[in-house]
């Protein structure tokens, strides 16, 4: 079953923020705390198969194939975290109406953990930089910040400087986060 480019990219960019999530939790899964709550919200909202596949690619399973019962959808979606998986580079844009309840504690863990070494963490959140770069406006600026925040930089009124009021309530959420994930400073 084919399906039209618009179509196909108007699903990847509904759940890009899933779709990154779990190609992040599948390298590391406590990267993204936050995952098992979106999961269980998920099937809670009849996404029961999507939900099941989900967690057999964490799991584990890679071949398409033996996702065949899914909804067109679900296969897209399947489709693009096995792709991010093999090559981050293809994960889909995130949307610039990203909603910062969701989106900072995924970022906030990846900060904290390259800011600790991770080299893998590091990888991530630069391919994910690359990518909110691309969508341009708030993430754009975003992507901007992570080499700051990675390095230390906590100062709210630098950090959301020239961003709008979504993209200011966004970098506020992710230096909650991490200030949940970071001791105080001496």
């Amino acid at each position: 079953m084919t399906q039209r480019p618009e179509k196909t990219e108007q699903i990847l960019q509904a759940h890009a923020g899933l779709i990154h999530r779990v190609a992040i939790a599948v390298q590391n899964p406590q990267l993204v705390p936050d995952l098992n709550e979106i999961l269980r919200q998920a099937q809670e909202n009849g996404w029961t198969d999507l939900v099941a596949a989900v967690h057999r690619i964490l799991k584990g399973e890679r071949e398409l194939a033996t996702f065949g019962n899914l909804d067109e959808e679900d296969l897209t979606i399947v489709q693009s975290i096995l792709r991010g998986i093999q090559n981050p580079e293809t994960l889909p844009a995130l949307n610039t109406q990203i909603d910062p309840t969701l989106a900072a504690p995924g970022i906030a863990s990846l900060v904290h953990a390259a800011r600790t070494g991770n080299t893998e963490a590091l990888q991530l959140i630069a391919n994910m930089a690359t990518q909110m770069l691309k969508a341009g406006g708030d993430m754009a600026r975003l992507a901007s910040i992570i080499r700051p925040l990675v390095t230390g930089e906590r100062d709210a009124n630098r950090l959301c400087k020239g961003m709008s009021d979504k993209g200011e309530k966004l970098v506020q959420q992710i230096l909650q986060e991490l200030s949940k994930l970071e001791p105080p400073p001496h």
